[in-house]
């Protein structure tokens, strides 16, 4: 059992479907993005007084709208949306340490 579904993810990483969506946007525009929510992840453990309101409000906002994009575009492109619900998270969780601090 073990042995076929590996052979069967084997198959699916050599196939002409994944090196195609491996050059796509589909692939390369959320692996680009990412960059937002590991920085706001990495702000966590640093001083409150560096997040600005504004930039996180506007983060918030920008996340929203690319996970409703994300869900939105045929196909689907659920790496675009984890990464907008992870800087979501994450910004939603620096804009409350900004306002305990306030």
């Amino acid at each position: 059992m073990a042995g076929t579904l590996v052979r069967k993810g084997i198959d699916h990483l050599k196939s002409k479907e994944f090196r195609e969506y491996l050059t796509s946007t589909h692939f390369w525009g959320p692996v680009a993005n990412w960059g937002l929510p590991i920085a706001a992840i990495n702000d966590m453990n640093k001083s409150p007084e560096i997040i600005s309101g504004r930039m996180t409000f506007a983060l918030t906002c920008y996340s929203l709208t690319f996970m409703r994009f994300a869900y939105k575009v045929q196909p689907r492109n659920w790496l675009l949306f984890a990464c907008h619900l992870t800087n979501e998270t994450a910004q939603i969780v620096q804009g409350c340490r900004l306002m305990k601090y306030k």
